[in-house]
């Protein structure tokens, strides 16, 4: 795939700093030749477009850097991390996570402000440095380019701003950093919504169109993204704020899809906007770039690649990053005698096997020449080992043959089907045949030229039919609300399949919306928030998991750690 050169450059320069970091302390003996200010920093267009992409490096590692993804998936009904025979406990907090007992002493909760704080602070810092450019010629650039450079990375710190509202709710807004030394005071949800929406709408016209930037729009905010996020704001305006604004969520989404933003559209195949071709993709609406040699977070440690069984890149034929170690993995549908569990929430495996002809309930399986089919890993994962013989995935306990199931529990050698003693079912027992896994981005073979070189699609088109759908079903037209999610629907199921929505839109309710928001964006990082939107995530029940005593939990507490040193923050209700 053709790289975006802006970030190829970002990358590289990235690389030289880490290179400085690690080797510059040998020596501590100071040469000074010459002084660097603020006022001095900028010399050439290369300086200028470096500062500008300084912000966007850091950004890109929030999706899952500061725990940021496993906070929202693992609160939620969709994604669990049980210790597994003595792994993954770590002291018990991820099942805090699970049950919604977390601390201000749980390290995350001070990881995930920072991450995104760090962000902030750097986004801020740039535009200062860009917006006190007054003659950009000087810089052989435009005022054009300048404009859209400020309008990029306002957007990325909206993009960030949006985030610590929806984890913190009573955040800080950053608006300078040179010449600071303590932060500043909290804000009313309100006013954070209001300045983000302002943002948001301020930057729009000046920034570049999808179009206008060709083969390099990935990662580059354009006209569309920033629309995206007024959708999502706008969208979960009521939980922000008391007041919906459901009606302009609508507008903006229709303006979206009617192409005043960029023109964009969906894919024909479910796995395209998550293949290797997304940077091109018209579905990508946003999305941060990534090769194997470059950066290519989604497919590190916090994310994906934790999301594999022991061994199960052997299946792959990927044995560049070595053999996996399951962080992660679905919540069970079906207790150790195979029982579907009566619970309406969770169960996300079984919310697709509800429409049988779904291609991707397919296994996952590598096809060849950069083309994968399905998207779980279930059952006996085969592959040919070093000695040319078949083999399957096998346990590091045992180590016998791993077989993936739907289900939680002690199963360790117990063949498919066989009848286990053993009963007991919950996050603090579970062995590495329990869970199934979804695999979104593929891991084609370590000799595909492609085989880790997705951009990671923040904001997809998808996002935006279903955002309209949401709010066609609350306005009452049900009927408007299954054409949108149809629309983004046949392409997981034959022509002419019975599983799509009957057009009068009669088979949606509050539920199956719910369970469809899952299916689409299944560990895409939203489930926390759809589930706080639909009003089930503190009241609801799902595997292992009982309703809070009351909603304070809908907002993470500030962590102890970042009060210590910021004395000015008042800690979250509840806390």
């Amino acid at each position: 795939m053709k790289r975006n050169p802006i970030f190829t450059i970002l990358v590289k320069v990235s690389a030289s700093c880490m290179l400085l970091m690690a080797v510059g302390c040998t020596n501590l003996d100071e040469v000074l030749y010459d002084k660097i200010t603020s006022e001095n920093f900028l010399q050439t267009k290369s300086d200028v477009v470096r500062d500008f992409l300084r912000p966007f490096e850091h950004s890109y590692w929030t999706i899952q850097g500061g725990s940021t993804f496993m906070l929202q998936e693992n609160s939620t009904d969709e994604l669990m991390t049980p210790n597994r025979q003595g792994d993954w406990f770590d002291g018990g907090q991820y099942q805090r996570v699970h049950n919604h007992t977390w601390t201000p002493n749980d390290g995350y909760t001070t990881d995930a402000w920072n991450a995104l704080y760090g962000g902030v602070t750097l986004a801020t810092n740039t535009l200062e440095d860009l917006q006190a450019i007054t003659d950009p010629g000087k810089f052989e650039m435009t005022q054009a380019e300048l404009d859209d450079m400020i309008s990029e990375v306002r957007t990325l710190r909206a993009w960030l701003n949006l985030r610590l509202l929806d984890f913190y709710r009573n955040i800080v807004l950053v608006k300078k950093v040179k010449g600071e030394s303590a932060g500043g005071p909290q804000v009313s949800p309100q006013e954070a919504f209001s300045y983000i929406e302002q943002e948001l709408k301020e930057s729009i016209p000046k920034l570049p169109t999808r179009q206008s930037l060709g083969d390099n729009a990935a990662g580059r905010w354009t006209q569309g993204g920033a629309a995206a996020l007024l959708v999502r704001l706008y969208l979960n305006a009521k939980v922000y704020t008391g007041t919906d604004h459901f009606a302009d969520c609508a507008a903006v989404c229709q303006d979206i899809i009617a192409g005043k933003y960029g023109t964009y559209g969906l894919e024909t195949r479910w796995d395209a906007p998550f293949d290797y071709t997304n940077p091109t993709s018209p579905e990508v609406v946003f999305g941060f770039p990534g090769s194997f040699g470059l950066t290519h977070w989604q497919y590190d440690g916090g994310m994906y690649f934790w999301m594999l069984p022991v061994n199960a890149p052997y299946y792959f034929g990927f044995t560049d990053f070595g053999t996996a170690n399951p962080k992660y993995a679905l919540q069970p549908g079906r207790d150790v005698d195979s029982t579907e569990y009566s619970f309406a929430l969770g169960k996300p495996y079984l919310k697709f096997k509800k429409y049988a002809d779904d291609y991707r309930l397919k296994t996952y399986k590598n096809l060849g020449n950069s083309k994968r089919e399905g998207m779980f890993l279930s059952g006996y994962l085969p592959y040919i080992n070093s000695n040319g013989k078949v083999d399957t995935v096998r346990s590091t306990k045992g180590p016998y043959a791993l077989f993936l199931r739907d289900q939680v529990g002690m199963f360790l050698d117990a063949k498919p089907g066989t009848k286990i003693a053993d009963k007991e079912s919950n996050m603090n027992h579970a062995d590495q045949n329990s869970g199934l896994v979804p695999v979104k981005y593929p891991y084609y073979p370590s000799s595909d030229p492609n085989k880790i070189s997705s951009a990671y699609a923040e904001i997809r088109m998808a996002e935006i039919y279903y955002s309209l759908a949401e709010c066609k079903y609350r306005a009452g037209d049900k009927a408007s609300a299954a054409t949108l999610l149809n629309t983004v629907r046949a392409r997981n199921y034959p022509a002419g399949s019975p599983s799509l929505y009957k057009p009068d839109g009669s088979q949606l309710t509050d539920q199956e919306m719910i369970d469809e928001w899952g299916r689409e964006f299944l560990v895409e990082s939203r489930r926390r928030t759809d589930l706080i939107r639909w009003g089930v995530f503190n009241s609801g029940t799902w595997w292992d998991k009982q309703p809070d005593a009351d909603n304070h939990t809908a907002i993470f507490p500030i962590g102890q750690n970042v009060l210590n040193v910021s004395t000015q923050l008042k800690q979250n209700p509840g806390y």
